[in-house]
């Protein structure tokens, strides 16, 4: 009997993890592509290998409700003719999108409004070529979910790709 329940347990646990896989799988696979303005932050970190930590404009440009407790929600981007969300309004519920409309997930930690994809690994000794991001590149879910797939530079020309 302890057998089974360890093995359910185990069963339901890489079931779960299968199951977020697959949902990113389709996010990459069928996600709106999005560029995000952004300012790269520190670039090294010793324990983990070389990563860039992202802070996008948008996140900057959202403030987080003032006493109203939200601690996630959804924005509300529109992309430009170069495919750079830029932020319209917060989400809210019952209000459709408008025409190039398109949702993006975020969370409220220690004050500052987060979008989920906030570090990029690259290989190590590659700093430099990584220094010269100016846009993150994700792709987006109907539902506003998003994976980050890339950095591009001030041309939007690809980076690289993100580590997992």
């Amino acid at each position: 009997m302890r057998a089974r329940v360890i093995f359910g347990g185990l069963l339901l646990v890489v079931a779960a993890l299968v199951g977020l896989v697959v949902r990113k799988e389709q996010i990459l696979a069928h996600g709106t592509p999005v560029l995000l303005e952004l300012a790269p932050v520190d670039p090294r970190s010793l324990i983990q290998g070389d990563y860039m930590v992202l802070d996008y404009a948008v996140s900057r440009e959202v403030r987080p409700a003032d006493g109203a407790g939200a601690e996630e929600g959804r924005l509300v981007l529109r992309l430009d003719e170069n495919g750079v969300g830029r932020f319209v309004r917060r989400d809210e519920p019952g209000t459709p999108l408008g025409p190039g409309e398109l949702p993006l997930r975020y969370k409220v930690r220690k004050g500052r409004v987060r979008l989920g994809a906030e570090s990029f690994f690259f290989q190590e000794g590659h700093a430099n070529r990584y220094a010269r991001a100016k846009y993150g590149e994700l792709r987006v879910a109907g539902d506003g979910s998003s994976v980050l797939v890339g950095l591009r530079d001030a041309e939007r020309q690809p980076l690289g790709r993100a580590v997992p």
